[in-house]
């Protein structure tokens, strides 16, 4: 794993490079770079770093630019500045610098911002992997999640009739999965499939544990699920501590933050008149500009040294504030890397629960497993895996979730067994491929009609094209065939999301198809939903070369979105030589509607 650590360090500085060799032009077709950007408002955040919101001209998949990535802003010519990405999404977003103040150059044109190694997480990751052979119970549960140790687990002391239930409309194996959690064993599994209930099971049992008066960590790979599961113990009234990147957290979460507790207090006052100063110190350094002689360059510096030394003592102010935040908290939710900032080692918790834990790496696992002697890992395995660039690394399992390395080796996985998203027949696909007809649907989602469509476009030359730069596949046939099918149709663009696998076909959609649809990636969509969906798998070849949608636990993501209607269009004779999208295509003439291209009017 640290050598998988250390080919992804490589590839990414390799990647993120801007060079002849890799002309923004190319970074802005691969997703890692983000220009020109439009600044739309300049303000000092968290400890007086400068944070910029901007917004772009036109709108970009920028999947790959996830809260929280390392960033450089640059312009040519220019000194580029390092700084953390604190939100975006493909029309705007706003970044923090790691400088004392902003470039000269921040507001003219040709700034933009590109994803910059992430170092820091990885010698963070690499620490704590060094770290497993000297820990005695670390390195007892890597041999036993790696299947190298057996562990006989002692039985069940938790009954679920003897448990008084926040929540009385959980089903049978929500509850199996809560008991299970209440048991004092070192690691429990929660298996949960699209719409199954994760997360309400999740905090039914965060509030089972914390009556018992246990502390418990919370986190998860990415700042949206955090917050999706702070806000739903929040409504149940826990007290709740949002720790880490706080910068865009909802309305709702921001109160429950450590700048959000510390508001209005004599602390906070404090804390505002050291920022006074540090302005007071940062608007005399501005007064030299950007030629000046060296005395002037000395005396800037010295007052840039004082404005540092200002925010540092901001910086020891407030972690002084939040040590006393932590003690009164029942409940501690942030990322991995928020929670190591945090500096929880010397609390006492009695539970880890990772969330999203299909989407967390090994390695970014293990840097907070050591804070707490029981950990639950929820989430579901046969989704999306964690994003590694260096398809080295990705062959030798840096792509492998910590889920996906504990569930084949672990006792104690409860799946939840029924899901409440989507009709009967557009889970079941996914059913019988990838959860062995486990998975049961809610009796009201029965289906009621044809719920499940495949339109062949076979034989009508719509046949892919490279997109943007050569850089991600197009279908334009698709697109006139989405655009057919939503006017014969009568879909409601509000009710509708467009999804594909390939970033040029979802940039080409967003230029094509009508205002008010949802338009996606099938990676960035992970995670939602919407009553329609559009599935545009865009290949379309004489060869029967499927590239990525080879990765079939995309095509989950993809069919598992839709709660009313799932409409896929593709080419048969390129997908049918795969087995995966025979039995697909074998399934929707049985149980959907099995159309051609030849039924639509393309002219409209």
């Amino acid at each position: 794993m640290l050598h998988c650590i250390n080919l992804e360090e490589k590839e990414q500085a390799n990647r993120y490079r801007l060079d002849q060799q890799h002309t923004l032009r190319s970074l802005k077709a691969e997703g890692l770079a983000l220009h020109p950007l439009i600044v739309t408002r300049r303000s000092f955040g968290y400890a007086d770093y400068p944070e910029i919101q901007f917004r772009l001209p036109y709108p970009v998949e920028s999947n790959l630019f996830r809260d929280g990535s390392a960033i450089e802003c640059f312009k040519e010519g220019e000194e580029p500045v390092k700084g953390i990405l604190l939100s975006s999404d493909n029309k705007s977003g706003e970044f923090r610098l790691f400088a004392p103040d902003f470039p000269d150059w921040i507001e003219d044109d040709g700034v933009g911002i590109k994803l910059a190694p992430d170092t820091r997480t990885s010698s963070i990751m690499k620490k704590a992997m060094e770290g497993i052979g000297s820990n005695k119970t670390l390195s007892a549960l890597f041999d036993e999640i790696h299947g190298e140790r057996t562990v006989h687990k002692t039985p069940s002391n938790v009954s679920p009739e003897n448990i008084h239930w926040k929540d009385d409309t959980l089903n049978e194996s929500q509850r199996a999965a809560v008991s299970a959690i209440l048991e004092d064993e070192q690691i429990t599994i929660v298996h949960g499939p699209p719409g199954t209930g994760k997360t309400t099971t999740l905090v039914e049992a965060i509030l089972q544990l914390k009556q018992n008066g246990e502390k418990i960590l919370v986190c998860a790979p990415s700042n949206t699920a955090v917050d999706h599961i702070a806000r739903e113990l929040i409504r149940k009234g826990a007290r709740c501590l949002r720790l880490g990147n706080t910068a865009k957290v909802d309305p709702e979460v921001f109160p429950h933050t450590p700048e959000g507790r510390l508001n209005n207090s004599r602390q906070q006052k404090e804390i505002r008149q050291l920022k006074i100063r540090a302005e007071e110190f940062r608007k005399m350094a501005l007064k030299y500009k950007r030629n000046f002689g060296k005395a002037e360059r000395e005396q800037r510096n010295l007052l840039f040294k004082e404005v540092k030394q200002i925010r540092e003592e901001i910086r020891k102010l407030q972690a002084y504030n939040e040590e006393k935040l932590l003690e009164e908290a029942e409940v501690l939710l942030g990322t991995p890397i928020g929670l190591h900032d945090a500096g929880l080692d010397k609390l006492k918790a009695a539970v880890l629960v990772m969330d999203e834990a299909g989407q967390c790496m090994e390695p970014l696992a293990w840097t907070v497993f050591h804070l707490a002697p029981r950990i639950v890992l929820a989430g579901d395995h046969l989704q999306l895996p964690p994003t590694v660039l260096s398809d080295e690394a990705a062959k030798q399992g840096l792509n492998r979730s910590i889920l996906e390395a504990a569930i084949g080796t672990q006792q104690r996985v409860y799946l939840l067994n029924t899901q409440y998203r989507m009709r009967n027949s557009i889970a079941g696909f996914s059913n019988e491929w990838f959860y062995k007809g486990l998975l049961q649907t809610a009796g009201h989602l029965a289906d009621s009609g044809v719920h499940i469509h495949f339109i062949d476009t076979a034989g009508s030359g719509f046949g892919e094209t490279p997109g943007g730069e050569g850089f991600s596949l197009q279908n334009e046939g698709e697109l006139q065939l989405t655009a057919a099918l939503i006017r014969s149709d009568g879909i409601d663009p509000s009710r509708l999301a467009f999804i594909s696998p390939y970033s040029g076909q979802v940039d080409k959609a967003r230029q094509q198809l009508p205002a008010g649809i949802r338009i996606s990636t099938i990676d960035s969509f992970q995670g939602q939903e919407k009553e329609i969906v559009i599935v545009s798998l865009v290949r379309s070849n004489d060869d029967s070369v499927i590239g990525f949608l080879k990765d079939y636990r995309r095509m989950n993501v993809a069919m598992t979105r839709a709660k009313e209607q799932l409409l896929m269009i593709g080419d048969s004779a390129t997908l049918g030589a795969d087995p995966f999208y025979r039995a697909l295509l074998d399934y929707i003439e049985r149980n959907g509607s099995y159309r051609t291209v030849w039924e639509y009017d393309l002219m409209g």
